[in-house]
């Protein structure tokens, strides 16, 4: 091979190569166009379906936005109709007020024009009084021929010399009707406020009696060498009477609220059957609390009773206290609220202070809650235990001066509680006496009616009520008899002590004897 061969053979071998290399280039190219119309075409795709995502969630958006505005808009007309039917009603009731107000006026407007024409009728009428007045006085100065001033000093003479004559008999007229009004009022006004407060009245005394079971529960209730009832004894301080009662045990003590707490004790201890020093102890205990329990029901239901509120509710377990005491077999719980109803009551009647009335009522007899510990009238202790509690002085003399031994009433509200104090105790079946002492009454009644001078016997009657004394006539005349009266009834009150009221009558015989021959 020439070198023209080899010359050749080098050129078309470069030229193959640069037209390899070119297609090589281009297909390269065409590869890379290819990849990118592909890549073009995924993401045209892409697009076209976030785009449709985008106008589906704008489709669902104006969809739920459209159902929004309807409810909106159904609220809104709702509220609009419930509005104007609210305001048609009130349209209505307005224009029905506005006719009972025409009726009204028109009724008024009647009224006063038919008050104008009866004034006008009375301003006639008094003008034709005059008229006649003045003839009736012309016509009488003519028939007496006298004038009008000399008549006038005539009959002031004679009414004067009349007056005197009647003076006394008049005064003694007037004072005893005026008496009698008094009195009738007086029964009036104490027997609305007894029908206004009926109140049971509980009696107790100073023992309470606990039922066995059998005998045999006394000897466990005294225990091994009396143990027991020493221990019930000093944890209550009461004392127990285990005697021949069959089946029952007697509690004694003056203090209420000890028995009371004994009796629940025992009870409970007997139901329990375990009978122990311990055991009583802790028992005691829980009597004490349901006592306690109970003396501030009592109290609260008392002031609920009486109307009373605003009291410390250490002041209310006070009262509640007087549950458990009893006067003369009437329980002094139920006689406070009975005496606050009638005080308030009565207070309303006469125009006095009706709340210090009921608040002394409530509180006149406290001073027995603690009696026992206490030395002293309850009443000053009664008035002490209102003083420390802050309560207003005209309360406080009224609870002193409820029973006027310690203090004289100075006010209408002190004389109305105790009057009222007197009705509870002193009304039938409220207080019950032992026949020693009606029978004391009665001879005490007996012995201050003779020692008066002049008095022949006397007889007290009606357990002790009334005193009946019958005077000699030739040592004790009429006046005399009033007298004796007035004397024997203040001697009563000064040297006596009781409910109520005693009435005093003087009975003075007088015989005149004579015969027709």
């Amino acid at each position: 091979m020439n070198g023209a061969e080899v010359l050749l053979m080098l050129f078309f071998g470069a030229v193959s190569l640069v037209i390899g290399g070119f297609a090589g280039i281009r297909y390269g190219m065409q590869q890379a166009k290819l990849q990118h119309e592909e890549q073009m075409r995924r993401e045209k795709e892409n697009a076209e379906a976030r785009l449709l995502d985008l106008q589906q969630q704008q489709r669902d958006v104006l969809r739920e936005s459209k159902d929004e505005t309807a409810k909106i808009r159904a609220a809104l007309e709702a509220e609009a109709r419930e509005r104007r039917q609210e305001m048609k009603r009130q349209e209505q009731r307005n224009q029905q007020k506005e006719e009972t107000l025409d009726r009204k006026t028109d009724a008024l407007e009647k009224r006063e024009r038919t008050l104008v024409t009866r004034t006008q009728e009375l301003d006639t009428l008094k003008a034709q009084l005059d008229d006649l007045r003045v003839q009736r006085v012309a016509a009488l100065e003519h028939a007496a021929g006298m004038s009008q001033q000399d008549a006038r000093q005539e009959l002031i003479a004679a009414v004067e010399e009349t007056a005197r004559r009647d003076a006394a008999r008049r005064a003694r007229e007037i004072e005893a009707r005026a008496r009698d009004e008094a009195e009738a009022r007086a029964r009036e006004i104490i027997t609305l406020a007894i029908q206004r407060c009926a109140s049971d009245q509980v009696s107790d005394i100073t023992i309470s009696v606990v039922p066995l079971p059998n005998d045999e529960m006394k000897g466990r209730i005294i225990g091994r060498e009396g143990r027991n009832i020493r221990a019930l004894e000093g944890a209550t301080g009461v004392d127990l009477i285990i005697d021949d009662t069959p089946e029952a045990v007697i509690i004694s003590g003056f203090d209420p609220v000890r028995r009371e707490i004994a009796r629940i004790a025992l009870t409970k201890l007997i139901l329990d059957g375990r009978i122990h020093p311990a055991r009583i102890e802790e028992v005691v205990a829980k009597a004490q609390q349901e006592v306690e329990s109970i003396i501030r029901e009592e109290g609260e239901r008392a002031c609920a009773e009486a109307n009373v509120t605003n009291l410390p509710p250490e002041l209310v377990k006070l009262i509640g206290r007087l549950h458990f005491r009893t006067s003369y077999g009437q329980n002094v719980l139920n006689h406070s609220i009975e005496v606050s109803v009638l005080a308030a009551t009565i207070a309303a009647e006469l125009g006095a202070d009706v709340n210090v009335c009921k608040v002394a009522g409530l509180l006149h007899d406290l001073g027995k809650a603690i009696d026992q510990e206490v030395e002293g009238p309850h009443m000053l202790i009664s008035g002490e235990i209102a003083r420390r509690f802050n309560r207003s002085p005209r309360i406080i003399h009224a609870i002193v001066a409820h029973h006027a031994t310690e203090s004289e009433p100075q006010s209408l509200e002190a004389a109305i509680v105790q009057a009222a104090d007197a009705i509870s105790a002193a009304r039938p079946g409220a207080r019950r006496e032992t026949i020693d002492l009606y029978i004391r009454r009665l001879e005490a009644l007996e012995s201050i009616a003779n020692s008066f001078t002049g008095v022949e016997k006397s007889f007290a009657i009606q357990a002790g009520r009334e005193v009946r004394i019958i005077v000699r006539p030739e040592e004790v005349d009429e006046d005399s008899a009033s007298q004796l009266a007035r004397d024997v009834a203040r001697k009563i009150e000064e040297t006596m002590d009781y409910p109520g009221q005693i009435k005093v009558m003087v009975v003075r015989e007088t015989r005149s004897v004579d015969y027709a021959k």
